[in-house]
């Protein structure tokens, strides 16, 4: 419950920050962060070869729907945040857990899902476009 709490309160944070900062294009910086959060993974694998294999995959497809998140649709990019929360919950029931900090599952996806909707809420407002049209 801690880690979900904390999730929250860090996505919420992250948004609260990303608005302040008016001079960014958030459809850029939520890109960039989708992009990284899935390298996290690669950190935490790369002792175990076969893991890391897989978590390098998976950062590898979160840069590529990000990108197309940023060139064809925010509503792909927000798909990647709420694809990246199954992610983190998915993971533990077929990759070794002990790899990743405890509760990592519950803090992630909290704060993956938080984010998700909120650009969900922005785009369906207007609020949030790509930069580019």
């Amino acid at each position: 419950m801690t880690a979900t709490l904390i999730g929250i309160s860090v996505g919420l944070l992250q948004i609260v920050t990303f608005e302040l900062l008016k001079k960014f294009e958030k459809d850029k910086i939520y890109a960039l962060t989708l992009s990284a959060i899935g390298f996290l993974y690669v950190g935490f694998t790369w002792t175990d070869t076969s893991t890391f294999i897989i978590t390098s995959v998976q950062a590898i497809i979160f840069v590529l729907i990000a990108y197309y998140g940023i060139t064809k649709s925010l509503y792909i990019l927000a798909t990647g945040y709420f694809l990246h929360g199954f992610w983190d919950i998915a993971y533990g029931f077929w990759q070794n857990v002990a790899l990743i900090p405890p509760h990592y599952d519950w803090f992630c996806s909290s704060l993956d899902f938080t984010v998700g909707i909120y650009l969900v809420i922005m785009i369906k407002n207007k609020r949030i476009r790509l930069s580019h049209s």
